[in-house]
């Protein structure tokens, strides 16, 4: 057996501050172990990337059916550690700095309970997330409290300037996601 408290692999992405992190999942007849988080290992890890986000103060999680979509959310002061506890979804990091100019390039990638992969989403990227499974759970630390949809930016899911493909038409959509306009819309 590996060592526990080392990632199996730790990736950069095409944006200045998001990274990929696979833990290792240890599986026998029982089922499955994973370490989803620890403090030290952890902190080493984001510096040597050179990030610093705060320490994780709020734990959530979400549980949505086949075809919701959540997002695409975030605010300035929140950084995010975001993974799959349960089926699959599609999750998009869009770059939201607007005085950046990275501004609206993004990334996606499929998160499962199969590999427990958790995305480290810096404060100032929205993230958004599409179910591909009966129902999936998105569970994530951050680095604030929520203060409300009041204090963060929403964008359409489909906002043409952040180049996502989502292989669906019309998902389910919140309130919220529904009357968000288009970048430039009027």
């Amino acid at each position: 057996m590996s060592d526990p408290n080392k990632p199996l692999f730790v990736q950069a992405t095409n944006l200045d501050g998001p990274l990929i992190i696979t833990p290792n999942v240890f599986r026998d007849h029982r089922g499955s172990y994973t370490m989803m988080f620890n403090k030290r290992l952890y902190g080493s890890i984001f510096e040597a990337y050179g990030i610093t986000p705060k320490s994780f103060i709020e734990h959530d999680l979400s549980v949505s059916p086949l075809g919701s979509f959540i997002g695409i959310h975030g605010d300035p002061r929140t950084w995010k550690l975001v993974t799959c506890l349960f089926g699959r979804f599609l999750l998009a990091v869009v770059d939201c700095r607007k005085d950046k100019p990275t501004f609206g390039q993004s990334f996606q990638i499929t998160l499962s309970e199969e590999d427990r992969t958790q995305v480290l989403i810096p404060a100032g990227f929205g993230n958004g997330h599409l179910v591909m499974s009966d129902r999936a759970g998105f569970f994530y630390w951050q680095s604030e409290y929520y203060r409300g949809a009041e204090h963060q930016f929403t964008y359409a899911w489909d906002e043409p300037q952040f180049n996502l493909t989502w292989p669906i038409d019309k998902p389910i959509l919140s309130k919220r996601d529904k009357e968000v306009k288009h970048i430039g819309a009027s």
